[in-house]
């Protein structure tokens, strides 16, 4: 119990309140907040793509790990530099949400999908650097304690920016029936607020020891050239977005009507353009490589050696079935989580009571079921709960089908509540454990980035038409669909578990 006291354990559960401030302000309550404001389903929750920075999280946490910042990396130290940045980067994204109001105009919802992506961007370089000033600060006893605190704190966070910003916003006089913008800037103005937690502990703490790494970069020009590398490749990935917006439309609306559905069709138009957008920025970083520009060696030993290394260890047929089963395993719950707050409020739900039910007493079950997976998974074994975790995502689906029929039912929104999250917690501490175990020590940082990113890129690209969806098909079409998403994933689940054992990565 001692080591609860312990100050690095201590320092983790106030940086994991600060990871966990932006989550819910980009997803349920943004969601609430625009469609008070009118904008439509659709609109809503395309907004979640704003969250896409979770997903690609490993493509600059090389630079995270390796570029000082100019003065603060002198004055704090590499890692705390780099956690003061972010935290006043999300402090800024959102005090700019609040000064939006989304009714005013197309322009004003513009800027706040701006605003929303640069507070997903902030955030998961925030969870970059945390993540390696834990490793790094403390020694492997303290590591279970220090991510247990983080966990609590990210859930108190949770609550305070999904319940706390639902009763600021009705309580400031905002509600389904009287939009009110002033409630929501005021309430996102606070929120901005609490991220002085995350800044003064970032101020307080101490700098891990400075430890050497192999992927390190040895001079200024190194530097120069590797962050020109990543700009030139984001540069292609957003032209691609901005200039086949035309074309696109055009695909859409003559796929749309070849397939007569306009949600699968937005959805495997969107997903040919990621991957063009993708292709094309990897095709200009092979060229900066081959010009000389960027020594080769520097990109090998940041991106390439962690890949290989993964598909060396477990084969290529098997790496992709883990890969597809890492990319799947969350997609039944994280499609209907995008519009599942959105759909509590078109029910008859008021905010208030969704606070209560969904956020409060929601994220309180999902801890009871993080506990019980644990408990489960050290029993019976990882890949058996990891199997129980998708059977659960999938089937707890169906009651938000029965949920649909019967309407405003505070008893029944307790029930799928409590089945959804126990069973989302569940397969969470299951899912954790998997993940931990496929990376190698020798590339922690950047291979659980990648599958951290996976894990979330498909789903939450799916997500984005859950809007147009539901428009489409109606809210119990939509909930089935998502169930029958995850039978693929208890395929893949069996399939791997053939073959994958759960090593012990401290031995």
């Amino acid at each position: 119990m001692k080591l609860f006291g312990h100050p690095r354990v201590v320092t983790m559960l106030f940086l994991g309140f600060s990871a966990g401030i932006p989550l819910l302000l980009i997803f349920s309550s943004l969601s609430l907040w625009l469609r008070e404001a009118g904008i439509e389903r659709a609109v809503v929750t395309y907004f979640s793509w704003a969250a896409l920075g979770y997903s690609f999280k490993f493509v600059w946490a090389p630079l995270v790990d390796q570029l000082p910042l100019p003065w603060l990396t002198r004055v704090l130290g590499r890692r705390r530099a780099w956690m003061l940045l972010a935290q006043c980067s999300i402090a800024f994204a959102i005090l700019l949400m609040s000064s939006v109001d989304p009714q005013q105009s197309d322009s004003s919802l513009t800027l706040m999908a701006m605003a929303a992506v640069l507070l997903g961007f902030s955030s998961a370089t925030q969870d970059i650097v945390i993540d390696a000033y834990r490793i790094e600060s403390a020694e492997v006893r303290l590591q279970a304690m220090m991510s247990a605190t983080y966990i609590v704190g990210y859930r108190l966070a949770m609550l305070t920016a999904g319940a706390g910003s639902l009763y600021l916003a009705q309580g400031f006089g905002s509600t389904s029936e009287s939009y009110s913008y002033q409630a929501w800037q005021y309430t996102y103005a606070l929120m901005s607020f609490a991220m002085i937690i995350g800044v003064v502990t970032t101020l307080v703490i101490k700098e891990p020891e400075q430890r050497e790494s192999v992927a390190r970069l040895e001079t200024t020009q190194d530097y120069a050239r590797f962050v020109f590398l990543f700009a030139v490749a984001v540069a292609g990935l957003i032209s691609v977005y901005v200039l086949s917006n035309e074309p696109v439309l055009q695909l859409k609306a003559s796929l749309a009507e070849l397939l007569r559905n306009q949600a699968l069709s937005g959805t495997l138009v969107e997903v040919l353009r990621l991957g063009v957008a993708l292709g094309v920025a990897w095709l200009l970083a092979v060229m900066l490589v081959k010009l000389g520009i960027v020594r080769y060696t520097m990109v090998e030993r940041t991106y390439l050696m962690p890949v290989r290394d993964f598909f060396e260890r477990y084969g290529w047929s098997f790496a992709w079935l883990l890969l597809a089963l890492i990319g799947l395993y969350r997609i039944s719950d994280i499609v209907l989580g995008v519009i599942s707050n959105v759909f509590y409020q078109d029910i008859g739900f008021s905010k208030t009571e969704i606070a209560d039910v969904v956020l409060i007493f929601g994220i309180l079950m999902t801890i009871v079921g993080g506990l019980l997976g644990g408990l489960l998974a050290a029993r019976l074994g990882v890949v058996r709960i990891l199997l129980l975790g998708g059977v659960l995502a999938a089937a707890t689906n169906l009651l938000f089908m029965l949920l649909a029929s019967i309407g405003n039912d505070m008893f029944w929104l307790y029930v799928v509540i409590s089945a959804d999250n126990l069973s989302a917690g569940i397969a969470s501490a299951a899912f954790v454990a998997f993940l931990s175990s496929l990376t190698n020590v020798s590339f922690t940082a950047m291979q659980y980035a990648i599958f951290s990113s996976l894990m979330t890129l498909i789903p939450k690209s799916l997500g984005g038409y859950s809007g147009s969806m539901v428009d489409s098909i109606g809210y119990q079409n939509f909930f089935l669909i998502t169930a029958i998403l995850g039978i693929p994933v208890l395929l893949l689940i069996i399939f791997a578990a053939r073959r994958f054992e759960i090593h012990d990565r401290s031995a």
